[in-house]
């Protein structure tokens, strides 16, 4: 069976009406031929209807407290279902995968690459790059979070057969896209094992850290990880207020110190301490610690010389459509 969050299907919307408009509304959608179906004050329909109905109502200045969503996410207002439309582009670049992968290298202190972010890159049917930073909201717009965060989770994990088998791979994923563990991730372990490598090489990267808020939805995502053999990871810890209180609770076994307590860190006392407080934390329970987005050889040392394991950024590489060929970075380049 194919999951509707998961896949590329036509999308059911629900507006929720209030009731003295109901009844117009319905003859509005049999007038037009749209199909629909009425549940309290909740009516299913089509894309189609929908955009229809916008403009029904806005015409006769009715938007208020008519409010829709798509599929498991957030009631919206209808004047919001503009930017849902308007991300209907990214429908063909999920079904057509038009995605590639960029590795990154980690390094540990001493310059071996211990291994490589997988990042998502995207391009449109004529080639054009499509950044995530334009994906993953229009993703949102358009409830395509499930299905755009799954394709870059199993693309990432097949690209784990271009790396020297020592290193590792780093793949992001949302927690908040995965509703259930058991059933939603079953694919991305699944190609996994058929690719018949240790499954110890592969960290999953939790990331918007700092937006969780149901901590024992996490506890089990990372548990399912956890219990097929796999590693995860902290991402951005320091960037929202509650993660050091999330360390203490998940225990994960890599902690990656948000880049923006990186950046000058050797010349800053505030920073200084955020970034002590969280290897502190990290070293209480053994976890590796990796410091992102680090540009200054300064701050690389700073780093290395108060106990950070792992580093990466563009003062080692950026990222790139293939692995680097050395094994190590020559830090007396640097």
């Amino acid at each position: 069976m194919t999951c509707p969050v998961c896949s590329i299907s036509k999308q059911r919307i629900s507006l929720s009406i209030p009731e003295h408009l109901i009844s117009m509304v319905t003859d509005h959608f049999t007038h037009r031929d749209y199909p629909y179906k009425v549940k309290d004050s909740v009516i299913l329909t089509t894309e189609d209807a929908t955009k229809d109905l916008l403009d029904f109502l806005l015409a006769m200045d009715l938007t208020d407290q008519v409010t829709f969503k798509v599929q498991t996410g957030d009631w919206l207002t209808i004047t919001e279902f503009s930017a849902y439309t308007e991300s209907s582009w990214i429908d063909s670049i999920i079904r057509e995968k038009y995605i590639t992968m960029h590795f990154q290298p980690i390094i540990t202190s001493e310059g071996a690459i211990y291994g490589y972010e997988m990042l998502a890159r995207f391009n449109n049917k004529d080639g054009d790059m499509i950044y995530p930073d334009v994906m993953f909201p229009a993703a949102r717009a358009r409830g395509r979070t499930f299905a755009l965060d799954r394709l870059c989770r199993i693309q990432g994990v097949r690209q784990v057969t271009r790396l020297k088998k020592n290193q590792k791979a780093f793949i992001n994923f949302i927690p908040t896209s995965i509703y259930s563990p058991e059933y939603c991730l079953k694919t991305t372990t699944a190609v996994a094992n058929q690719l018949n490598i240790d499954s110890e090489r592969f960290v999953f990267e939790v990331v918007e850290t700092e937006k969780i808020n149901d901590t024992d939805h996490l506890k089990s995502i990372l548990k399912y990880y956890q219990d097929n053999g796999f590693c995860y990871a902290l991402d951005d810890v320091g960037a929202g207020y509650n993660t050091l209180d999330l360390l203490s609770d998940l225990k994960p076994p890599y902690v990656k110190l948000d880049r923006q307590f990186v950046d000058g860190v050797h010349a800053s006392s505030d920073k200084q301490a955020v970034a002590l407080a969280f290897l502190e934390k990290a070293n209480e329970y053994g976890a590796v610690t990796l410091a992102e987005g680090i540009e200054s050889p300064d701050d690389f040392k700073w780093l290395k010389s108060h106990g950070y394991q792992l580093f990466q950024g563009y003062l080692f590489g950026k990222p790139m459509p293939a692995p680097l060929e050395v094994d190590r970075i020559d830090l007396a380049l640097l």
